[in-house]
């Protein structure tokens, strides 16, 4: 089966600090998977280097069979690549819901009726459409994350890197968020510290430490 992400003996250090040594990951198409480890361990910084945020200190990154060896390369499939990070606080580019979640669109150059018509089907989806009109930062710490992967999830992206998806959430959002994600066919590696939510979604599951990646289950 074709991969979506290989990565090939990847370390990453920060500070004259090593986190990790020796990840090997290959993730197929519509393949999930997360990722568990203790704090500090290095698992943000893993989906930051494969969302091309930051750069590894050695090893490989390959996307869809292409080999990325510097952050200039994943130019060409940002499109494809949908990051949510841990703190959304900073993710949200304008004032209202709708507006933040047509951004992307717009920005490549969507007319806004067709772009409109998309966001309110995405907040329909994940359950929010009731915030359409709403401003951002007045929504509570789980609905923000939810519109912040309604922006993802409205550009189709091939691949989805999760950090921490039910941060803030209650339970009746986390089984929403749970629906949505077993329903979406795409690429995914998942971060998180909920044991129960990766087990319903991640069928694999990997732990981080800094002598690499070790499958789990």
């Amino acid at each position: 089966m074709s991969c979506s992400i290989n990565l090939k003996a990847v370390a990453y250090s920060c500070n004259d600090k090593n986190i990790f040594n020796d990840v090997t990951l290959n993730v197929s198409h519509e393949e999930k998977v997360a990722i568990v480890g203790a704090n500090g361990t290095g698992k943000s910084s893993l989906l930051k280097i494969i969302a091309g945020l930051i750069e590894q200190s050695s090893g490989g990154v390959f996307l869809f069979h292409e080999e990325m060896k510097r952050l200039k390369d994943f130019k060409g499939l940002r499109s494809q690549i949908g990051y949510l990070p841990q703190d959304v606080s900073d993710h949200f580019l304008c004032p209202t819901v709708i507006e933040d979640v047509m951004f992307a669109l717009r920005a490549q150059g969507e007319k806004k009726n067709e772009a409109y018509k998309k966001a309110c089907e995405v907040l329909t989806q994940l359950g929010v459409a009731h915030l359409e009109e709403r401003i951002i930062h007045e929504l509570s710490g789980g609905e923000q994350r939810i519109i912040a992967l309604a922006g993802i999830l409205i550009t189709q992206p091939k691949i989805l890197l999760l950090d921490e998806p039910t941060n803030a959430l209650d339970e009746e959002a986390e089984n929403r968020i749970i629906e949505i994600l077993n329903s979406i066919k795409k690429s995914m590696v998942i971060v998180s510290h909920h044991k129960t939510f990766i087990e319903r979604l991640a069928p694999t599951i990997y732990r981080l430490d800094n002598a690499g990646l070790n499958k789990i289950n």
